[in-house]
């Protein structure tokens, strides 16, 4: 038995050939605690539609991924991440989950029950997720400006500082020429500003690390323009954190994606490792995304214990031509301990997980005992060693 949520997937993590239950039926009710700091929602509520619910009530999120038409639970539970090197992942936000086990029992569990860690990015493997509770803070605003892309020089020279800049900072590149194509900045304004949407427009500097800041209109993958979200005024972070608007087609809708997670400290080198691929990979991209995250303690997270760059790849949808391509980009990122998104294309096979994630052997000991007969377990689960094979 898996679990589906918006299906927002590129392998067959939540596939079993057998029972397949969604979570978008589950009315999300949303229970705001104020004193707490925290939300509980159905586990099928999708990012923008919390977003939305939260910022109607002076709330917000700590962080949004790019596509706001994702669920909740998928995606805290493959590691889903947003961007900013003091940001930790969306699944950071989790203080408790209610799930149904391998008995049919509703089961609750949270911050101060032992192993939690390893629930929430916990892949399906131990049971339905149904109901989470996430940490909430005060509403704030963002402003989001797009810089046209700084010199390859620029980035490898100054990768930390330019990922620091901002609240948020999401650079573009199709790997070729010297100059990234885009880099998208998402400042957070002080809570002065609040009643003043304009109000920081002044002080947006025009320049980011010598790349002049691009008026407009932006284009990404393909999309139409008003695909995106808001460029160059300020605006609920419910509005501005995600790239893609909730009322939009995401992305550009005929995709594969893959990613990997490297620790900050090697970006630089693996930049160059990438660029040294681009004969390869360019004909194939619609556009890689390059993201930072803070570390947390998160057992199978991509940014367990580290400073955290993630690396995105936007492939055109021909399966056979990216597989080849995923496999090189692979080879190029192994000296440098690359983690896969596990919602992603990825070739990683059995025995490599346990090397990248210091803590999986913990996790698949947690879901075997979660769940011991493996009603929750799948081939990609026991290929990639989360769960033992039956």
């Amino acid at each position: 038995m898996r679990a589906l949520g918006t299906r927002h997937s590129f392998n067959d993590l939540a596939d079993n050939g057998a029972t397949l239950v969604t979570v978008t039926g589950i009315a999300p009710d949303p229970v705001l605690d104020e004193t707490a700091r925290t939300v509980t929602v159905g586990a099928g509520i999708s990012y923008g539609a919390l977003a939305a619910w939260l910022q109607e009530r002076g709330w917000a999120l700590h962080n949004l991924g790019s596509l706001p038409h994702i669920s909740v639970a998928g995606a805290v539970a493959t590691g889903t991440h947003g961007s900013g090197t003091r940001n930790r992942i969306l699944s950071a936000a989790i203080a408790g989950l209610e799930y149904v086990d391998a008995d049919g029992e509703l089961r609750r569990a949270g911050r101060a029950d032992p192993d939690f860690d390893g629930l929430p990015v916990g892949l399906g493997a131990f049971g339905i997720v149904v109901r989470v509770t996430l940490d909430v803070q005060p509403t704030y605003l963002i402003r989001q400006d797009v810089y046209d892309g700084p010199t390859w020089d620029r980035v490898l020279a100054d990768l930390d500082a330019i990922m620091s800049a901002a609240y948020s900072v999401s650079l573009f590149t199709d790997w070729t020429g010297d100059s990234i194509q885009m880099a998208w900045v998402k400042r957070r304004l002080a809570a002065s500003e609040l009643d003043a949407p304009e109000g920081d427009a002044a002080a947006t500097p025009e320049e980011f690390f010598g790349a002049p800041r691009d008026l407009g209109p932006v284009r990404l993958v393909d999309a139409p323009v008003d695909n995106l979200t808001v460029v160059g005024a300020a605006g609920p972070w419910s509005e501005r954190l995600p790239h893609f608007r909730i009322d939009s087609p995401p992305s550009n809708g005929n995709e594969i994606q893959s990613e990997y997670f490297i620790d900050r400290s090697n970006g630089a080198a693996a930049l160059d490792a990438l660029r040294r691929l681009s004969p390869l990979i360019t004909p194939l991209l619609l556009v890689s995304e390059i993201r930072a995250t803070a570390p947390d303690r998160l057992w199978l997270s991509g940014s367990y214990d580290r400073e955290t760059l993630a690396l995105h790849f936007t492939w055109r949808n021909d399966p056979d031509e990216v597989g080849a391509a995923v496999t090189e980009v692979e080879a190029a990122l192994a000296p440098f301990h690359a983690r896969p998104h596990w919602g992603k294309l990825t070739h990683i096979q059995s025995g490599q997980p346990e090397l990248l994630y210091p803590r999986l052997g913990d996790a698949r000991a947690l879901f075997e005992r979660l769940d011991p007969t493996g009603r929750f377990s799948n081939h990609r689960l026991e290929r990639l060693g989360v769960r033992a094979p039956r």
